[in-house]
């Protein structure tokens, strides 16, 4: 998925005064880089609707897994399937947005970068899909034996 290009950041003038960057503690750099982490993951879910749809279904997923009372461990597996998923699409949004930033008008090349990206992250969602099958296939076979 494109995404819109960010606006260009204006040249400093020559002479402008510049501010100069408070000396930060480790600590303070530390603590900072949670709040850029947090700032990349509210842009991944604002701006990319792939990213919405996952966790949409990763909701779901969680869900059947507390209604079908599955152990810690396929638990485990699931959260792992998800954040695989999320994972490999915020990467995907950043092969897409450093393209789209180093090559504004098309390229042959830029579009195979783009689309094995997003082959990669359609690869990560069907092992997400076929772990899924492997947790809830036998909870919910045991379930509709048991009920009908």
């Amino acid at each position: 998925m494109s995404q819109p290009p960010l606006p260009p950041t204006p040249p400093i003038p020559p002479g402008a005064p510049r501010i100069p960057e408070q000396p930060k503690s480790e600590w303070q750099k530390f603590i900072a880089g949670f709040g850029y982490a947090f700032s990349g993951l509210g842009y991944a879910l604002r701006t990319q609707r792939n990213i919405r749809v996952h966790v949409v279904i990763g909701t779901l997923a969680i869900i059947v897994g507390i209604v079908l009372r599955i152990s810690t461990v396929e638990f485990a597996m699931i959260f792992i399937a998800i954040t695989g998923v999320f994972i490999a699409e915020m990467f995907n949004t950043v092969m897409e947005l450093c393209i789209d930033l180093s090559t504004p008008e098309y390229n042959p090349l830029a579009k195979v970068a783009k689309d094995v990206a997003a082959g990669a992250v359609l690869l990560n969602a069907i092992l997400a899909v076929i772990i899924g099958l492997f947790v809830f296939g036998p909870h919910i076979w045991a379930f509709i034996s048991s009920h009908f």
